[in-house]
């Protein structure tokens, strides 16, 4: 079992709390609306997808109306953007290796507005697999210390057939295999309730050595102006802390 870090939030950086709720929401009818498209339509009993992503949109207080219409602007049965999911890998600052996720419904608009937040911290995008097999593809799932003692949790979360648990004095981060992320989020909701996250995602499995407080706060800067861009879902770098 692996703990981390304060600085593995550089690592894996949640949306900025400061972002305007506007932008937040927008990205989560965006999240609603692919699930409904791509996840086997608007049960969310069926469609674990879709289930996680209303779930997002109800903690951030998005009305029950505002969901409903992008489940059927996702299923097509009202009118509404044609939104995909898509992939991008470069280097940022100092090469630091970057994979951003992006839901958008003009690709050319995204891929201009990236290349110029790359350009900008002397980083670029690159072609697919540039960088991805510097990662490795996981889901995750968060909770707080409050669902139980840490043995308890581990063993629960094995016992569901997850991976590996991370635990900090935020909580704990179960960490599964993508293909079995819906089945154990399932078991686990069962047993604990509603996860505060929960995620398909990535980890770096190279690392890139953090040069100095310089280095570390400009990856910080191009993090957040990605995460800035509203088609922009998740950023994840692999930075490593200085020695």
């Amino acid at each position: 079992m692996a703990g981390h870090s304060q600085f593995k939030n550089i690592m894996h950086r949640k949306a900025a709390q400061d972002k305007k709720k506007s932008k937040v929401a927008t990205k989560l009818i965006r999240d609603v609306m692919i699930a409904a498209r791509s996840g086997g339509g608007a049960d969310l009993n069926t469609n674990s997808a879709l289930r996680t992503a209303v779930e997002k949109a109800r903690k951030e207080n998005l009305n029950k109306d505002t969901i409903d219409r992008a489940i059927k602007r996702g299923t097509g049965e009202i009118a509404g953007a044609d939104y995909a999911e898509r992939t991008y890998e470069g280097y940022g600052p100092g090469g630091v290796a970057a994979i951003v996720t992006a839901l958008t419904d003009n690709p050319t608009r995204t891929i201009t507005s990236l290349r110029t937040i790359f350009g900008k911290y002397g980083g670029n995008v690159g072609a697919d697999g540039a960088v991805a097999w510097m990662f490795k593809s996981i889901g995750a799932i968060d909770y707080p210390l409050t669902i139980g003692a840490e043995e308890t949790v581990l063993e629960a979360a094995l016992e569901a057939g997850a991976e590996d648990m991370q635990s900090s004095p935020d909580g704990y981060r179960i960490v599964t295999a993508p293909n079995d992320f819906a089945a154990i989020k399932a078991t686990l909701l069962a047993k604990f309730g509603e996860p505060e996250d929960a995620e398909l995602t990535y980890v770096p499995t190279q690392t890139t050595q953090a040069k100095d407080d310089d280095h570390t706060a400009a990856v910080l800067k191009f993090i957040e102006a990605l995460e800035a861009d509203d088609d922009v879902q998740m950023v994840v770098v692999n930075l490593a802390e200085p020695t």
